[in-house]
């Protein structure tokens, strides 16, 4: 099976077409005011006007107010939300966009098939290294052994991926997907081009073995 790339926490739009001409199936732009990858939305008109076709910009919100959402979904052209938070699947499904919903895997998090099951309709779910109530984004990396095989869903791999780890990390795994952000930056939210390159070389590497 082929695994999917998404670079996300893109700032630029220099990153935005470095991500996409190595091959990046998806860019993730922040819409989380705490988050040192925050956008504004004129920034996300721009990175995403200089988003080829055929690769998906993927906006990530993190309890954000319904309104918050609609600003972003108004001014951009998104593909695909992201949610972080608590948010409930009425919420997550009331934009009538297809949506990802970021399940915690560190410590006091429920089981991956429970929060699963909270969300019927998400079209995957992003597993991330941190831990209950936690905003996530850490770039740490949970114990892959942990990685569920009862979820019959699309599954997205994120936390402490790096060009040095992502070639195991699918090997044990086999997900559906990766998501990296810090792994492939020189600064928080400044991607190094040679950085996503060599990561995506990495996932080709073995995805198909």
């Amino acid at each position: 099976m082929r695994t999917r790339i998404k670079v996300c926490g893109i700032t630029r739009e220099v990153d935005a077409r470095a991500a996409a001409h190595a091959g990046s199936d998806a860019i993730g732009l922040v819409f989380y005011p705490r988050s040192r990858r925050l956008v504004s939305v004129e920034q996300a008109r721009r990175i995403s006007a200089v988003t080829p076709p055929f690769v998906d910009v993927v906006a990530l919100f993190l309890d954000a107010d319904a309104d918050e959402v609609r600003t972003v979904l108004d001014a951009v052209p998104v593909d695909v939300l992201q949610f972080h938070g608590r948010e409930s699947a009425s919420f997550c499904e009331a934009f009538g966009r297809r949506y990802l919903k970021v399940l915690a895997m560190g410590e006091g998090a429920p089981p991956p098939a429970e929060q699963v099951s909270a969300h019927p309709r998400a079209t995957g779910f992003l597993l991330d290294s941190h831990g209950l109530g936690q905003a996530g984004g850490t770039g740490a990396a949970f114990d892959w052994a942990r990685f569920p095989r009862d979820v019959d869903a699309p599954l997205i791999l994120a936390g402490g991926l790096a060009p040095g780890n992502v070639a195991e990390a699918v090997r044990r795994t086999r997900p559906w997907a990766v998501d990296v952000s810090s792994g492939v930056e020189s600064a928080p939210g400044i991607k190094d081009s040679r950085r996503i390159e060599t990561f995506i070389r990495e996932v080709e590497r073995v995805r198909d073995h």
